[in-house]
């Protein structure tokens, strides 16, 4: 039995199966990627909820883990030959999850990268780009008289779904007929503009007919589904 009793976020969230791969996250945008890829490939794991409205971030267990206080993060007993391995941020941790199981990445090397292309499109720009419009659309930013930030992400915001709705023309994923790591980055986030944030009307997305389409083809995968809902509510 793997023995994680060296790594102090243990102490603030035991594991009841040390065994398992440890999550530690929320059903945000960035958290469900994990989730959602666990799910899709099947790996053990046990989820610990990290809950922001009592800072379980800035806990000092927490910070051990992650010291940019932000989820997800992971904690594999059974990491690289045979040694535990914490790890943080959503897209390192997708990458590290594709080349642990062999799965939702293409064997080929130029495809592999191509792939990877399109995480970093999602870590780089839609993220941060659609998590700003969140911001000054949905949340404290609303209330600000001056719209120009909200307009400046509203316009990037539309661009960065452009290029997906080009990209998505005539192919099933964003890497043709693979389903990868690539989409399991990018579309939690579109779900949530339209969805969550509520912007589709102010971004214009039904005009972005393929993005819609492979959102649709997204949420209904069963993994998709499950990993959404993870952690589950207290």
């Amino acid at each position: 039995m793997p023995d994680l009793s060296a790594f102090a976020v243990t102490r603030k969230w035991p594991a009841r199966h040390p065994e398992r791969l440890q999550l530690y996250s929320l059903p945000t945008p960035n958290g469900v990627k994990v989730s959602i890829a666990l799910e899709e490939t099947g790996l053990p794991y046990e989820v610990h909820r990290v809950a922001f409205d009592t800072n379980d971030q800035l806990s000092p267990e927490f910070l051990s883990l992650n010291p940019n206080n932000k989820i997800p993060a992971i904690l594999d007993p059974n990491g690289p030959n045979g040694a535990p391995l914490a790890l943080f941020e959503s897209g390192a941790i997708l990458v590290y999850l594709a080349a642990k199981t062999g799965q939702l990445m293409p064997q080929d090397e130029a495809a592999r990268y191509e792939t990877l292309q399109w995480l970093m499109f999602q870590m780089g720009g839609i993220g941060p780009m659609f998590g700003q419009l969140g911001f000054f659309h949905k949340f404290a930013g609303k209330d600000y008289e001056d719209k120009r930030p909200r307009d400046r992400y509203v316009a990037e915001s539309r661009r960065l779904l452009q290029v997906l709705d080009g990209r998505l023309a005539g192919r099933d994923w964003l890497m043709g007929k693979d389903y990868t790591i690539a989409d399991i980055a990018v579309f939690p986030w579109v779900r949530n503009l339209a969805g969550f944030y509520g912007a589709g009307e102010i971004t214009g997305f039904d005009d972005f007919r393929e993005v819609r389409r492979v959102l649709d083809a997204f949420a209904a995968r069963p993994a998709v589904q499950r990993g959404l809902a993870i952690p589950p509510a207290p």
